[in-house]
C-alpha cells in the first residue's frame, strides 16, 4: 500500500521515527513549536538523535501546521506524556493531539499512539476524541493502533530501526496492517501484540521494572554507606554471579523512568490495588538528592575549615543521564538545588546539553563553560564520557579539598583529596 505518513511530535521519539519512515514513504513531521520545525528544516536537532545528513531526503517535510497533514493516511502520535504536579497523569498533549487528528482523518486512515500511556488510555480516552471530532466510527471507518517507543536517549547502538517492536491494534486487519508497515521499515522482529491493552501494559513495566531495580540499588547504597561498605565494590563482587542483575544506584530522572511508574500506579489505583512495591521504589528515587548532598555537605564540613555559605561547588553533569543533552526532569539539577539550600556558592560545568535552552529553563543556576581554580569541593553527577576525556576534570577532581564521585566515574583521582562514597 502506498502510505503517507504524519508524525505528530517531532522530539526524541518522532524525528527519528519520521526519518526512518521517510526512507520508503512520503512523510509530514509536525511539532507545535514554531523554534523546533525552524530549526529542523535548518538541518539541526538540538536533540542530538538525528544526523544533518538525514533531512537531506526529500520525503521529508516539516510543518508547524496541522492542516498540512490532511493528506496523510497513516498517522502517529509520539507527544510526551508527562505529570502534573501532584504526580498524576498529563494527558493535555495526548488530548490535543487526538482532537487534531480527529479532524483530519477521513475513511480508511490509521492512526497509531507512540506515546506513553496506562493501560486502558488509548481505547478509553483517545478512541472517543477521535471518533467524537471525526464523526467517524472505529473499526467501520478508520483503524487504531499502539506501538510503543522504545527510544532511549542518547543511545546510538540501539535506535528506532534496529530494536524490536511491539505492535497492536483495535481488530486483527488493523493489527497486521500496523505490523506489516513498521516490518518495512525495521529491521528487528516485530512482535504482534494480543491487543492494545497488552501493548500499552509491555511498555509501561519496561520502566517501572528499571526504576524498581535502581530502588533497590539507592536502597542498598544507603545501608553500606551506613556500614562504611563500598557500593561499587559490593556489586563488583556480585556481578561475578552469572545471573546477578547489573543494576547500580543513581539520579532517576527524565521522561520515561521517572514518569512511567506514575501512571501504572494511576491506573492500578483506579482499580482499586494499591501498588505499594512501585510506589515505594518511585519514594526511594525522588529521595536521592536530598539523600545524596546530605550525605556530600556532611563530609565536606570534615575536609574544611570554613563556613559552608562560604564554599564554592562546583557541580559536573546537570542532563538527566550520561551522555545526553536531555536535561527534562533531571535529578542533577534537584542535586544542584539541594546544595543551594545550605547557602554555597554552586556552578555547574556541563558540555553536552544545550546550554541557551538550560538557561532559559533554570534561569537562577550559574552554568559555566570552563573549569576554573577557584573551587573548594565537586559533585560529578552525571558520568558524561567528555569528563573523563576533559583533562581539566580530573586536575580538578584531584586538587579541590573534597570531591564527591557520586557516579564512581573513574578518573585519574589523588586519593588524598578526593571520596569516592
Amino acid at each position: 500500500m502506498n502510505y503517507n505518513v504524519g508524525v505528530i511530535g517531532l522530539g526524541y521519539v518522532g524525528l527519528p521515527l519520521a526519518t526512518a519512515f521517510s526512507g520508503k514513504y512520503q512523510v509530514i513531521g509536525y511539532d507545535q513549536s514554531i523554534q523546533r520545525i525552524s530549526e529542523l528544516k535548518s538541518g539541526f536537532d538540538n536533540t542530538n538523535e538525528v544526523a544533518r545528513c538525514r533531512f537531506e531526503n526529500t520525503n521529508l517535510t516539516f510543518t508547524a501546521e496541522a492542516t498540512d497533514l490532511q493528506n496523510c493516511n497513516v498517522y502517529i502520535i509520539t507527544v510526551p506524556t508527562p505529570i502534573d504536579k501532584s504526580k498524576k497523569p498529563d494527558l493535555s498533549a495526548l488530548e490535543e493531539a487526538s482532537i487534531n487528528v480527529g479532524n483530519l482523518i477521513t475513511t480508511g486512515d490509521i492512526v497509531i499512539y507512540e506515546s506513553t500511556v496506562y493501560p486502558g488510555c488509548t481505547r478509553d480516552f483517545c478512541i472517543p476524541l477521535l471518533e467524537k471530532s471525526s464523526g467517524l466510527k472505529l473499526g467501520n471507518d478508520f483503524f487504531v493502533g499502539y506501538s510503543p517507543e522504545r527510544i532511549n536517549p542518547g543511545d546510538k547502538k540501539y535506535t528506532f530501526e534496529n530494536i524490536t517492536k511491539v505492535a497492536s491494534g483495535c481488530c486483527a486487519e488493523s493489527r497486521d496492517k500496523i505490523v506489516d508497515l513498521y516490518s518495512s521499515i525495521v529491521n528487528a522482529e516485530i512482535h504482534a501484540a494480543e491487543s492494545i491493552e497488552v501493548a500499552e501494559a509491555a511498555k509501561i513495566i519496561e520502566n517501572t521494572q528499571r526504576d524498581v531495580n535502581i530502588a533497590l540499588m539507592n536502597e542498598l547504597k544507603c545501608i553500606f554507606d551506613i556500614l562504611d561498605i563500598d557500593i561499587f565494590e559490593v556489586l563488583k563482587a556480585a556481578n561475578t554471579k552469572w545471573n546477578f542483575l547489573n543494576f547500580t544506584p543513581g539520579l532517576v530522572g527524565g521522561h520515561c523512568i521517572g514518569v512511567d511508574p506514575y501512571y501504572l500506579a494511576h491506573c492500578s489505583l483506579k482499580a482499586g490495588h494499591v501498588p505499594q512495591l512501585i510506589l515505594g521504589g518511585r519514594a526511594i528515587n525522588e529521595a536521592v538528592p536530598e539523600i545524596e548532598v546530605r550525605k556530600f555537605v556532611q563530609n565536606l564540613s570534615k575536609k574544611i575549615d570554613k563556613s559552608l555559605r562560604q564554599c564554592n561547588v562546583l557541580v559536573l553533569g546537570a542532563a538527566f543521564k550520561d551522555n545526553c543533552p536531555d536535561i527534562r526532569n533531571s535529578k542533577a539539577v534537584d542535586v544542584i538545588y539541594e546544595l543551594k539550600k545550605y547557602g554555597m556558592q554552586v556552578e555547574v560545568f556541563d558540555p553536552v546539553i544545550n546550554q541557551e535552552a538550560f538557561k532559559l529553563q533554570y534561569p537562577d543556576i550559574c552554568l559555566v563553560n570552563a573549569i576554573s581554580k577557584r573551587y573548594d569541593s565537586g559533585f560529578l553527577a552525571v558520568a558524561h564520557e567528555k569528563f573523563h576525556e576533559t583533562p581539566a576534570v580530573a586536575e580538578f577532581a584531584a586538587n579541590v579539598q573534597f570531591f564527591y564521585n557520586y557516579k564512581n566515574m573513574e578518573l585519574p583521582l589523588d586519593n588524598k583529596s578526593s571520596s569516592n562514597l
